[in-house]
């Protein structure tokens, strides 16, 4: 491990009162949970973070459930959690995809919902469906909660609207009419990072949504509107690659993101046909 453990702080409230207590009194303080993210910043040496709030003893920040006719998914549901839970196959199938993809067995039990959306890697796999849902994320600080919609959370490349003295809460979905689709494409079929990921919603108003194509999780309003005219699938797959901003990287390169963005698509409008 290349980070000196002693040079870090860890702080462990009790209650969600007493978290958001030392977020406004004891700032900056960086929250943590599942540390699927962070364990590999910490072992790579590549933690810039010092001071840390542990929120996994937390159980208010846990639980799904329906509230007010959405479907809310506390901060602290791990993906094994999302898989196993009726209420989001009913619900949100889409989710349930997206977490089977993610990791192996290990990453499914600690990895948490609240924890994808705070790390906000544009590869992060639950952010599209989030986004394709019309999702909003429940930040709490002791003035109280506010939602802000999954599609407006994010500023830029891993960094959002929420204020040090907040927490991720929540999340809230709304219902979701028309058919969900879902799709990966990594390296490897399972436990490896998506160079593109989609997920959408056949409706008469479609909703298509992407990662790992732009600095942050996008939605594609062009194309979409295209789709609900029904234009020619290859009209709307030409906005779709204007709408989108791949790079190259490790995992891949721009010119394959693209590519491979555009026959998802193809492939999301033919199967929902």
């Amino acid at each position: 491990m290349r980070t000196a453990i002693s040079t870090l702080e860890l702080r462990r409230p009790r209650t969600l009162g007493e978290a958001l207590e030392m977020l406004r009194d004891e700032a900056p303080l960086t929250p943590l949970a599942g540390c699927t993210d962070l364990y590999v910043l910490l072992n790579a040496g590549a933690l810039t973070e010092r001071r840390f709030v542990d929120l996994w003893a937390l159980d208010e920040l846990r639980g799904i459930a329906e509230r007010d006719g959405c479907l809310r998914l506390g901060a602290l549901t791990t993906y094994t959690e999302i898989i196993a839970s009726p209420l989001v196959a009913r619900r949100l199938p889409m989710l349930a995809a997206a977490a089977r993809t993610i990791g192996a067995a290990q990453v499914q039990n600690r990895g948490t919902l609240g924890g994808n959306i705070g790390n906000g890697s544009p590869a992060g796999d639950t952010l599209p469906v989030l986004a394709a849902a019309d999702a909003r994320v429940v930040l709490a600080s002791l003035e109280g909660e506010r939602r802000v919609p999954l599609t407006a959370f994010y500023t830029g490349y891993r960094a959002s609207v929420r204020r040090p003295d907040e927490l991720i809460a929540a999340v809230d979905v709304p219902e979701v009419e028309g058919r969900q689709w879902y799709r990966k494409v990594g390296t490897r079929a399972a436990q490896a990072i998506s160079k593109v990921v989609m997920a959408a919603v056949r409706a008469p108003q479609p909703r298509v949504a992407l990662g790992s194509v732009a600095p942050t999780v996008v939605r594609v309003p062009r194309t979409e509107a295209l789709l609900a005219r029904a234009a020619p699938i290859e009209e709307a797959q030409q906005a779709l690659l204007a709408e989108i901003q791949p790079i190259d990287d490790l995992r891949s390169t721009a010119a394959y993101r693209r590519r491979v963005a555009a026959n998802l698509l193809a492939r999301f409008w033919a199967d929902t046909a």
